[in-house]
């Protein structure tokens, strides 16, 4: 018994010990694990450098083992042919373009040059994406930062799909381009901002460069090379050389730095990426640093190269930060005016910027929808059309209120709009909101004229709105005026369909008739609607079953 009682004693001053000393041993395993990410992340940067500073060995070393698994031999990438698409307003990209396309041609090479202004991109660059061609866009900066008149459709489009959620970010996988920006540093503020946007707008939708963006400066003083043309030449010598590696299959993988659509590298410029394209000395990287600048490569080894297992980590990680990030830029645009107390307008305006809305008075909205857009080119119309005979491209997609009484974890708009539970802004009144609706509706609409693949009779028609669809975003029936609202686009012989989110059952007992009602039905339990629809009423399942039973009085 006393061995016993000695043993226990013992081991119950070492447990005693262990607890009184636990922070120097958290300290000491803290300290371990962080030095082994250390050596960790080391080698296998280490292992990176060694493969990009030496991209010929790859082949001889194709057939051997990597990370324990037989590696297959690279495919050969091909050039079918090289497609020059310029947007100009003097004329000078259109030059570049024919220039560039004369040098290819001596590469025995297909080559087409196109105007933005007669090319349809939605159709055109989807085809683009699964052929061999290489893709090379000039295009210039004009008046305030806008692109030429022949290329802003294009420009629009492209902004527009590489933002909306409903189209995929992977659209434009495997196109492979180059982009060659003109403008003016005199204009600082709006220097080759066209070129640089077009150069995001193609990575956020997967395309894949095969070399820095180029941009040329008109201004003779700040040029790199003397004048925007000598600009041109030094990046058309650098294109053909990679345009010539790229016939012979031969690829680089990038330096592994990307993050948010900036591939940093570790030269003279560190900036931006220089182009590792173009040889593996580092003269001739800092050579290609100092013409070249990019925004936006965050592919990792090129158009056909294949993410190891354990990058999948990295690149997953990337993509919940840039998220987070944007969620939490909104967020603080909001509660930063919320703090100074700013009108809600000033707010509004802050969310129409984001969100591409034609912002009316102080909280309602106009925005032209996507299937408005398919229609004006003879395609299909959405769902209305479908079920009911409606025309899409008749169709106006408004709110009379961008406010919201719930925060859904689903939500299209990232939670910029602004929320409450009662009307508490100024109110502007529904002649006023109709007129300015239809205005700015039809400004848009006219900005299709002369787009490559819109039918003249349909913009026509598109001029002349025969229905609106309250489902913007927000809560349209919060609207205390919405009735008067309903009345007046019906005596302008305009349809109404709106949509509520099931929180304000009086006010749907009280709605007079429109077109079609809906309520948003996005969960079927309690507990499931808190934590999918997160409403601010306390009373908001009580408010759901109400909403439900006022539609079925309807």
């Amino acid at each position: 018994l006393d061995v016993s009682m000695d043993m226990w004693s013992y081991f119950h001053t070492c447990l005693v010990s262990i607890w009184l000393h636990r922070f120097y041993i958290y300290s000491a395993v803290a300290f371990g694990i962080s030095l082994w990410i250390v050596i960790q992340f080391t080698t296998t940067r280490t292992k990176r450098k060694q493969s990009h500073r030496n991209p010929t060995s790859s082949e001889g070393a194709a057939d051997k083992l990597g990370n324990g698994y037989a590696t297959p031999q690279a495919q050969e990438v091909r050039v079918a042919g090289v497609k020059i698409f310029y947007g100009s307003q003097t004329g000078t990209a259109k030059r570049f373009a024919k220039a560039l396309a004369e040098a290819v041609t001596s590469l025995n090479l297909p080559v087409e040059v196109i105007n933005m202004g007669d090319y349809d991109p939605e159709d055109g660059l989807a085809e683009e994406a699964s052929s061999r061609n290489i893709c090379v866009f000039l295009v210039a900066t004009y008046t305030e930062g806008q692109p030429p008149e022949s290329a802003a459709w294009f420009c629009k489009w492209l902004e527009e799909a590489a933002n909306d959620f409903r189209v995929g970010k992977s659209f434009l996988q495997g196109l492979r381009y180059a982009v060659f920006g003109l403008g003016n540093s005199a204009y600082e503020d709006h220097y080759n901002t066209v070129g640089r946007r077009m150069d995001r707008w193609l990575w956020m939708l997967s395309a894949s460069r095969i070399m820095t963006r180029a941009e040329g400066d008109c201004n003779v003083a700040q040029s790199k090379h003397g004048s925007i043309e000598a600009d041109f030449e030094a990046w058309k010598a650098k294109f053909l050389t990679r345009l010539q590696a790229l016939c012979k299959g031969e690829k680089k993988p990038c330096s592994g730095k990307c993050k948010k659509g900036k591939c940093k590298s570790s030269g003279k410029q560190s900036k931006e990426c220089s182009d590792p394209e173009h040889g593996t000395s580092e003269h001739e990287n800092t050579e290609a640093e100092e013409l070249f600048e990019t925004s936006s490569e965050e592919e990792a080894g090129g158009t056909d190269s294949v993410i190891d297992v354990e990058d999948l980590g990295n690149i997953v990680g990337h993509m919940k930060k840039a998220k987070v990030l944007l969620h939490c830029g909104y967020q603080l645009v909001y509660f930063v005016c919320q703090f100074l107390q700013a009108k809600l307008s000033h707010c509004l305006m802050i969310f129409a910027v984001f969100s591409g809305y034609k912002l009316i008075g102080s909280h309602s909205g106009v925005k032209l929808c996507r299937w408005t857009k398919s229609m004006l080119r003879g395609r299909g119309g959405c769902y209305k059309h479908t079920f009911y005979g409606i025309e899409s491209h008749r169709c106006m997609e408004a709110t009379p209120s961008l406010a919201c009484a719930n925060k859904c974890v689903f939500c299209w708009r990232h939670h910029t709009n602004p929320v409450g539970t009662e009307w508490r802004w100024k109110m502007d009144q529904p002649e006023v909101i109709l007129q300015e609706a239809i205005e700015n509706h039809q400004n848009m609409i006219k900005q299709f004229k002369g787009v490559s693949g819109v039918k003249a009779a349909r913009l026509e028609e598109a001029l002349a709105v025969k229905h609106c669809a309250l489902s913007l975003v927000g809560e349209p029936i919060m609207y205390p005026h919405i009735n008067r609202f309903v009345r007046l686009l019906h005596q302008h012989g305009i349809s109404t369909f709106l949509v509520t989110n099931a929180q304000f059952p009086e006010e749907i007992r009280r709605l007079e008739p429109v077109t079609q009602l809906y309520v948003s039905v996005d969960a079927s339990t309690k507990e499931s609607l808190r934590r999918i629809d997160r409403p601010l009423f306390k009373d908001f399942w009580q408010r759901f079953l109400d909403s439900l039973k006022a539609l079925a009085e309807k």
